[in-house]
């Protein structure tokens, strides 16, 4: 080990002695600023990718549907030649739209989606979000409620609840008033919850059947959601498939519907980041201050040094290394601090939200009934090289007042 890195460790930590003052206050900022870096940045991170998981069991990786509006005819015509592409998974047919729904005269207007139950792994992807009841009950006359309306409802297992949709209010407005509305009576098969809330406040769950029964569609579907195979582009398999449908069929990615709430997101993070790092750039102040109190209380040392043959590089090194040590062994600790507050953090915002009183505010925020993370080799590689290149810089200027120093003077110091 070369001298200079040995008399910076024996400064930085000295045998037999308390740990320095100064050496501690440099560690805890840089430890605080990585931790801190690391537990925001994966909490972003986690937002994005719950809701881009969300999308895609809700809306799919892509959507085609008319460009004028119409309705697809032969949905499983077109659907089994759009699964037989090259980069495609699945392609199911299904039918959207919205319902009034009465249960015991209280009634809500929720967003109703119609899903192929011939797919089983539609069936799985809705049995997995399921908190109550059976997904293999849901037929042609019952629905799946998501938790929230069931909530507002007091909706459970069997009861049975009335549909009615925008086109029986148009016949009866039509009529001469002779008709009568009928409704349509179904049961709650089963009550699921995403995690989302933008899905589970106000979403039921059909089969497609019953969904042409209520939008009189017939044997025709509102669009076909596809599901792409791993790693495929998004952007680039929705113009091929546009372009190989042709006129009038359009293929909309998930983003078109929903990449608004991830750029925010997004730039919540690069705000976060910049803003955050300069807790790690004001720990490299006190990584300077200390170490030019180290020159300072050291000087007749160091023109020893010096005058023993040492040269200015390698005094200015003895210096820079502490920077470095401290950088990374702060980078290090600080790491695992941050993912130790990320095992716990649900635990942690729950504590935090009961004594504030704020239960509820991350759910009406961001829509998630807990504290998604998400750790990234990329970010943590950022993080980690930023914060033991600034803690290093931060030595550079008590190096050069050491390497500066005449031995002469110094040894004259008191």
């Amino acid at each position: 080990m070369p001298w200079y890195l040995y008399i910076a460790l024996r400064h930085l930590f000295p045998q037999g002695k308390r740990f320095p003052i100064f050496t501690l206050m440099s560690l805890t900022g840089v430890v605080l600023g990585v931790a801190t870096l690391i537990v925001v940045i994966s909490v972003f991170n986690g937002f994005g990718y719950e809701i881009r998981s969300r999308i895609a069991d809700t809306y799919g990786d892509l959507r085609i549907v008319t460009g004028n509006g119409s309705f697809l005819d032969s949905p499983y015509d077109l659907s089994d030649r759009v699964a037989s592409l090259e980069n495609v998974e699945s392609a199911i047919p299904f039918a959207h739209g919205i319902v009034m729904l009465l249960y015991k005269n209280r009634p809500l207007a929720p967003i109703v989606e119609g899903i192929d139950t011939q797919s089983e792994q539609e069936l799985a992807k809705y049995g997995d979000y399921l908190v109550a009841g059976d997904i293999e009950d849901l037929d042609d006359d019952s629905i799946l409620v998501s938790s929230g309306l069931a909530s507002q409802l007091f909706l459970d297992v069997g009861d049975e609840v009335e549909l009615y949709t925008p086109l029986m209010m148009l016949k009866l407005l039509d009529s001469d008033g002779s008709d009568v509305l009928l409704p349509r009576s179904v049961r709650v098969a089963g009550i699921f919850e995403t995690g989302w809330q933008r899905v589970d406040e106000n979403t039921v769950i059909s089969t497609l059947r019953l969904m042409q029964d209520l939008y009189n569609l017939s044997e025709s579907a509102h669009g076909i959601r596809v599901e792409l195979k791993d790693g495929a582009d998004l952007i680039a398999e929705a113009n091929a498939l546009t372009d190989t449908l042709g006129s009038p069929y359009s293929a909309r990615t998930w983003m078109d519907a929903h990449g608004d709430h991830l750029a925010i997101i997004q730039l919540e993070k690069r705000m976060m980041f910049f803003l955050l790092f300069i807790i790690v750039i004001v720990a490299s102040f006190s990584i300077m201050s200390s170490l030019l109190t180290f020159v300072i209380r050291k000087t007749r040392e160091i023109g020893l040094f010096a005058a023993m043959g040492a040269t200015p590089r390698q005094l200015a090194a003895c210096f820079c290394a502490q920077g470095l040590i401290i950088g990374v062994a702060g980078t290090g600790l600080g790491i695992g601090l941050g993912f130790l507050l990320l095992r716990f953090r649900n635990d942690i915002t729950a504590t935090i939200s009961e004594i504030m009183s704020v239960a509820d505010s991350m759910n009406q925020i961001y829509g998630f009934s807990y504290l998604p993370a998400r750790v990234e080799t990329f970010d943590l590689v950022v993080i980690s090289i930023l914060s033991i290149v600034i803690a290093t810089l931060a030595g550079l200027i008590p190096a050069y007042k050491a390497s500066r120093l005449n031995p002469v003077e110094a040894l004259r110091s008191e």
